[in-house]
């Protein structure tokens, strides 16, 4: 069974979400919250598998509360719900920690199917998404002082092999692709992937493509 926690200030926006969820034999509501504060006091109450957090909330907005949450090293996941799928803010949540990002008009299947992939780990935005969602925001990202990608604190302990697959990670392909690209089982790739998330601190896939970002593996074409 997997449990939520649906933060967000307007109250119908909440009743939608729990009556999708709770139409789900695999899926609780655990609880609601109207801001960011509130939604911190009900994670520590609840420990849910997954909370669904607004970003614009009063007291506290979702991103602050995002970051706040991460910090504990909780093992809830945050699936961040935004209006716009290029919202500026959704690109600061996935920063602070959220493990993907849907549009609040999504398809009900689509938030189902995202809430699941969260719960078991998984990043909630394609990775060709991601990719344009850091693009366009690329310029929030801190510039290289001229020259080469120097190696970064995050990435120091990767092998050669993982480093390259960081790298295509970062560029949108899927563990399907790197195989068949990098002439490697699948079965390899997702060990690879696994070693890659443990060894640099990210949660997931999403916070690996931004990885491979802040330290310029990646450069947005």
């Amino acid at each position: 069974m997997t449990t939520v926690l649906i933060a967000d200030d307007q109250p119908m926006q909440r009743f939608g979400f729990r009556m999708l969820l709770e139409s789900q034999d695999d899926m609780t509501v655990v609880g609601e919250a109207g801001n960011g504060l509130e939604a911190l006091e009900l994670v520590q109450r609840h420990q849910p598998d997954v909370v669904l957090m607004d970003i614009r909330m009063p007291l506290l907005d979702g991103i602050e509360a995002t970051r706040r949450l991460v910090r504990t090293g909780a093992r809830t996941r945050v699936l961040i719900v935004t209006t716009f799928d290029l919202d500026r803010y959704a690109y600061d949540g996935l920063r602070a920690g959220a493990s993907g990002f849907l549009i609040k008009d999504a398809l009900p299947e689509e938030m189902l199917s995202g809430v699941r992939a969260v719960a078991g780990g998984d990043a909630v935005v394609a990775p060709s998404l991601t990719r344009r969602l850091l693009d366009a925001y690329v310029q929030h990202l801190p510039t290289a002082p001229g020259g080469p990608a120097t190696v970064d604190a995050r990435t120091a302990s990767l092998t050669e092999r993982e480093r390259e697959i960081l790298t295509v990670i970062g560029q949108g392909w899927s563990n399907t692709e790197i195989a068949e690209r990098l002439h490697l089982a699948e079965s390899t790739v997702k060990t690879h992937v696994s070693r890659i998330l443990a060894k640099t601190g990210s949660r997931d896939r999403v916070q690996a493509v931004i990885l491979a970002y802040d330290t310029h593996l990646v450069t947005p074409q």
